[in-house]
């Protein structure tokens, strides 16, 4: 049961918007789509500075994304149990909720953010069932600071990583060893991202 109920949430968190039948690429045009800027929206303090991270343009990552792999990096996968996988992305989604929570006071930007997160997190799923054009991979340089997030007291840090939402993808790292077929896994990653999204849409 609990298993099924930390895939679901896992699931939730990567479904971006209303119910959709297969991937569809990103707009990559943010401003035709009317996005602010969230700059001291609301007249909010905690907003100061949001669309440096980012872009104005560039809400969720995907209009100004440029990736560059890191060669240097070789990693394979090593398929683990399946409940290994889905204990570790449930204490991510509970360390997201965490920040979220506790260094953000204002429930207008607790919002916001989360939205932000949610979208480009969700951008994922298209890399997956490669239709973005991304190499399927992860910052390397910005996934290494997962290390950094919490003190040695168990308190959240504070400390300013030096990054922006601009470097995303800088660093690549390409992870080999999965069974993607051209001709086959179009079907059945469809087929797969169906059958999730219908587990998900039978609890709501």
């Amino acid at each position: 049961m609990f298993a099924k109920l930390a895939s679901a949430l896992l699931l939730a968190s990567s479904v971006i918007s209303g119910a959709i039948s297969k991937p569809v690429a990103v707009s990559r045009n943010l401003n035709a789509r009317g996005f602010p800027s969230f700059n001291h929206w609301g007249g909010l303090s905690s907003f100061d500075n949001f669309d440096n991270f980012y872009g104005v343009d560039n809400f969720d990552s995907s209009s100004h994304f440029t990736q560059v792999v890191d060669t240097s990096s070789h990693l394979v996968c090593h398929t683990q149990a399946i409940e290994i996988i889905q204990q570790r992305l449930l204490v991510i989604q509970e360390m997201a909720k965490r920040v979220i929570l506790e260094q953000v006071c204002e429930v207008e930007t607790q919002t916001v953010v989360f939205e932000q997160f949610h979208a480009s997190l969700g951008l994922f799923r298209n890399d997956i069932h490669r239709v973005s054009g991304h190499h399927v991979g992860f910052d390397g340089a910005i996934a290494g600071h997962f290390g950094s997030i919490v003190g040695g007291d168990g308190s959240l840090s504070t400390d300013n990583f030096g990054f922006s939402g601009h470097e995303l993808g800088a660093h690549t790292v390409v992870v080999d060893g999965s069974n993607w077929n051209d001709f086959t896994s179009p079907a059945s990653v469809s087929a797969a991202f169906g059958a999730a999204h219908g587990a998900f849409t039978g609890l709501h």
